[in-house]
């Protein structure tokens, strides 16, 4: 097994191996958390595997969830049990074996305003969803209970004394879904797959009606590759409709985008000691803890423009405040929000026309010989659908593999995060950091710890936490470059840490220093770290004055306003 490491380099030796391959078994295409899954399923099944995505890791719907892996409650009143069954064994796997360093328990107060009935019907569906955790051997969380009034408020003491006459409080879990992505594909490199971000698919491959390969653009360095493959299948989310045009078939169904936004403020705007979950005329509505944070959302509308960067509007806004401030004794005013996010969820359209109903099941096909088409579906059951997509392609190689075996490997960072965890003290005091730094780390890389920590010991100086972002340390800033395949600062700010929601300023103050400690790993001259800096500045601009439209409509065309890429200098 390899070291994994999404090196400056390791991308183009991976374009390249990929094109001077006669033919792998399977290429994926996209990115995103099921890309990445089929990827590692693929390439654990012993299949050569390839996997290349338009932009950076995670860059569309899997880092823009609402970071919960989850069975779903509301499923349950849809009457979807196998849906929710299904996610519920993925969230005890994710919690165990796969991700533990990623995935951790997190409890949420259901509030109750309707004496007797409420308490029976909510109880009941939470016991369901606790009875079919707990069927199988991977339960890890405890069992929900019933609060009083006076228990609640002890709870969340910012709730309303009139919003609810009693709770239940119940648990499932939380993931920072960008790297826990990431952390997929690079599991995948370390089994073998060739990995490439910023490649673009620009059109397929056939031989008659056979689908035999992708044409790939690198988007870097603007050259083309021929990538050929047995197999080819399409994860592209929220874009399988384009990248299906490129095919000049017609797709069996349509994916159908909706829109869902989030907001972030600051802890200690909502005292609480739980999460909590509403229900709202539309759906129901979380309040997530997130570290320092809370996380608010989210909305369920259907989206039309453009899909690379959905713009979250003023009435969106207000709309999430509203919700939450019906329940709360001090209301969130606009000046609390530190962040705010938009995301698209990919649906299979036909089951309604309200968002809300779509199902979120997912369906795999092969429209055509040598190509499998995987969409729909939820986060948290992502391992479920990489394998149903790499048993269709399995099926149309026509020889004998081995099943999947996902459930059983774990994540790199997941080998030994226990102990690690246990022995975090012990940690701290080798390194000097304080312990609050250490379990910081720990919940980010999980075993791969020390590769950060190695960071520090050969320059002191990123011991130091970056001045702006202050929970992060300028080592993490550096290792994304060295280890984690951030090509541009957008990439670090956004994804690899949540600096841009995290802070007041959306991480300007911020902006440079990262991008000088990202410009010494990747040879960055002076002229490429001022592109990057300036590129950011001209995104959170561009998201800031989207956020006062009033409507979808001029949101997106004010978002729109920022450049998409930053080329490389001398590219």
């Amino acid at each position: 097994m390899r070291s994994g490491s999404l090196s400056p380099t390791a991308r183009q030796t991976a374009l390249e191996a990929m094109a001077a391959a006669p033919e792998l078994d399977v290429v994926v295409i996209g990115g995103g958390v099921v890309g990445a899954g089929a990827a590692l399923d693929a390439v654990t099944r012993g299949l050569s595997t390839g996997l290349v995505e338009m932009r950076d890791w995670a860059s569309g719907t899997s880092s823009r969830s609402s970071k919960l892996i989850h069975g779903g409650l509301r499923y349950l009143e849809m009457l979807d049990f196998a849906l929710v069954r299904e996610a519920l064994r993925e969230r005890g796997l994710l919690i165990q074996r796969i991700a533990p360093h990623l995935v951790r328990p997190v409890k949420f107060l259901y509030p109750l305003q309707h004496r007797g009935w409420e308490r029976f019907y909510a109880g009941a569906g939470v016991a369901l969803y606790d009875a079919m955790a707990s069927t199988g051997a991977h339960r890890g969380l405890p069992r929900h209970r019933h609060l009083t009034r006076r228990a609640a408020l002890r709870e969340a003491p910012a709730l309303k004394k009139d919003s609810l006459v009693g709770a239940l409080q119940y648990f499932d879990a939380q993931v920072d879904d960008a790297r826990h992505t990431m952390f997929l594909v690079r599991t995948a490199a370390a089994y073998g797959a060739h990995v490439a971000s910023r490649a673009r698919v620009v059109g397929f491959l056939r031989e008659g009606e056979r689908i035999t390969g992708v044409k790939v653009k690198d988007l870097e360095h603007d050259e083309v590759y021929e990538v050929r493959a047995r197999q080819v299948i399409n994860a592209t989310g929220v874009w399988t409709d384009e990248t299906q045009a490129l095919v000049g078939e017609r797709g069996q169904f349509k994916v159908r985008a909706s829109k869902g936004i989030h907001l972030v403020v600051p802890r200690d705007r909502i005292q609480s000691r739980t999460g909590l979950i509403l229900r709202t005329s539309k759906s129901v509505l979380f309040v997530i803890p997130w570290g320092r944070h809370w996380v608010i959302g989210t909305t369920d509308t259907d989206w039309k423009l453009d899909k690379s960067h959905p713009a979250a509007s003023s009435t969106d806004i207000d709309y999430l405040l509203n919700e939450v401030n019906k329940v709360l004794i001090t209301p969130l005013t606009r000046a609390d929000v530190e962040g705010v996010y938009a995301g698209l969820r990919p649906l299979l359209s036909g089951e309604s026309e309200v968002t809300s109903k779509l199902s979120r099941e997912h369906t795999v096909v092969s429209p055509l010989p040598g190509l499998v088409v995987v969409a729909g579906g939820k986060y948290t059951t992502y391992r479920v659908m990489a394998k149903d997509a790499v048993d269709t392609a399995v099926h149309g190689l026509g020889v004998s593999v081995p099943k999947s075996c996902t459930e059983r490997i774990p994540l790199l960072g997941a080998e030994g995060f226990t102990a690690l965890w246990n022995q975090r003290r012990t940690l701290a005091a080798d390194t000097g950091l304080h312990v609050a730094r250490v379990e910081h780390l720990l919940r980010r890389y999980g075993s791969l710890v020390d590769e950060v920590l190695d960071v520090i010991r050969a320059d002191p100086t990123l011991r130091e936490p970056i001045d702006g972002a202050d929970d992060y340390l300028r080592a993490e800033i550096a290792y994304a470059a060295s280890h984690e395949g951030a090509r541009h600062l957008e990439d670090v700010m956004t994804r690899r840490t949540r600096i841009y929601i995290e802070s007041f300023d959306r991480g300007v103050q911020a902006s440079r220093e990262c991008a000088e400690l990202m410009g010494a790993v990747l040879g960055w001259a002076p002229e490429q770290i001022e592109r990057e800096v300036e590129h950011y500045r001209l995104r959170v601009e561009a998201e800031r004055a989207s956020q006062e439209q009033p409507d979808d409509a001029t949101a997106d065309a004010t978002r729109l306003g920022a450049p998409e890429v930053v080329p490389l200098a001398g590219a």
